[in-house]
């Protein structure tokens, strides 16, 4: 594994443990409101972590964990990136990302790891600081 996938994926699991925590806390709030577990099972954690890399991705080009790890999400043509290539780069990680490791494992170690499948999809890549 290339290093700086190495890094993405620490910077992942950073974000995902603080998505966590937030989601506990959300969830506590709306146990009273909402009663189906489906919803706090899928529904909350997954608009919980959107929403938070979202926001940070657009206000800095950063989440927690990639500026713990020296990482920065860049457009490829060096545009400011906007919120339809962000919405398009989360959903594709998180519903096709999968089968495209399936379906070939080497694509996930192109260009050193700076473009993984959904920074294709998106037109992004990740550079070190």
């Amino acid at each position: 594994m290339k290093p700086i996938t190495k890094k993405r994926m620490k910077a992942f699991f950073i974000d995902l443990a603080i998505s966590s925590a937030v989601t506990a806390g959300v969830e506590y709030v709306l146990r009273k409101k909402i009663k189906n577990e489906a919803f706090h099972a899928i529904v909350t954690p997954t608009v919980v972590l959107w929403s938070l890399e979202y926001a940070q991705l657009r206000k800095n080009g950063q989440t927690y964990g990639y500026k713990k790890m020296g990482l920065e999400l860049e457009n490829r043509d060096g545009s400011e990136l906007n919120c339809n290539q962000l919405m398009k780069r989360m959903a594709y990680r998180d519903l096709w990302s999968t089968i495209d490791y399936v379906k070939g494992p080497k694509a996930f170690e192109e260009q050193e790891g700076k473009v993984l499948p959904h920074d294709r999809f998106a037109g992004t890549i990740v550079k070190e600081k």
